[in-house]
């Protein structure tokens, strides 16, 4: 890349000498791209940026937040402000904030997700910088993810921010290969109502034979076959949330190497607090 123009939202960064930070952009155009630019881009609103490097890092120059974006935080805020980075006072600490405080994340602002939003939004960039390979293009769940942070803009319940959650999930799935496909176990059998299934993400839906087996497992891996019908016929609904959170909290984990999510952990220390 030579000064090349890219289109896209931050998922991580880090400190990086001084006045600098290592990026992991998500682009339009290349998907997740590793580079070093000026300290102070935030998270969750859409950047513009140059790109030049052959490397796997590449420097990142004259980082601004898209109008779109920039538009909506100055309405949000009532202030006008330079779009470039260098020059906005944007709330890119957040993260060490709330890591250091959980009961003060209500008073910030991530490209206006507010509330418990803001923990699913670092989720969603929590699983796609750990789980998406460099370089490699993915502008279906690049739109997904877009309109998902738009959807988490909004004052939702929480049947609808977990719905928004798995449905983006889903499409992440897809992507990394995993396409959820519950109407036949891992022998190409039809599903049985009165059969317990265990779900194993590299097989799929495999029968449990004997009540010795049931016994030995846990209720997260099981599913009997009138849930796993109920899945198919109503696909992602209020009804079937819980099913489908525990499938793919199962898949997750098994793709995270079952190793912790540290949003999931924000967000349970948050709770602990509010109680």
């Amino acid at each position: 890349m030579r000064n090349e123009t890219l289109t896209g939202y931050l998922l991580h960064q880090r400190p990086y000498q001084e006045k600098r930070a290592l990026y992991y952009l998500f682009s339009q155009q290349y998907g997740v791209v590793h580079g070093v630019g000026k300290k102070g881009a935030p998270l969750f609103v859409g950047l513009h940026l140059f790109a030049t490097g052959k490397r796997d890092l590449k420097t990142f120059s004259q980082i601004n937040i898209m109008q779109t974006d920039k538009e909506n935080i100055e309405n949000e805020q009532g202030i006008i402000e330079s779009s470039s980075i260098e020059n906005s006072n944007s709330k890119n600490n957040a993260v060490e904030s709330v890591k250091n405080d959980p009961k003060s994340t209500n008073s910030l602002s991530y490209g206006q997700i507010t509330g418990q939003n803001q923990y699913a939004a670092l989720y969603l960039n929590e699983v796609l910088w750990r789980l998406l390979p460099t370089e490699d293009p993915m502008p279906l769940l690049w739109q997904h993810y877009q309109e998902t942070l738009e959807c988490l803009k909004q004052l939702l319940t929480a049947i609808e921010l977990r719905l928004c959650l798995r449905q983006f999930e889903k499409h992440l799935f897809f992507e990394l290969g995993f396409e959820l496909t519950l109407s036949q176990d891992s022998t190409l059998s039809q599903i049985e109502p009165d059969v317990t299934y265990r779900f194993l993400p590299d097989v799929g839906l495999v029968p449990i034979q004997s009540s010795v087996e049931v016994v030995n497992m846990t209720t997260q891996a099981m599913f009997s076959g009138h849930e796993i019908l109920s899945m198919v016929e109503q696909g992602m609904s209020e009804t079937t949330l819980g099913l489908w959170s525990r499938l793919h909290r199962q898949l997750m984990d098994h793709l995270l190497d079952y190793q912790p999510l540290q949003s999931r952990l924000l967000w349970q220390q948050q709770q602990r607090y509010q109680r």
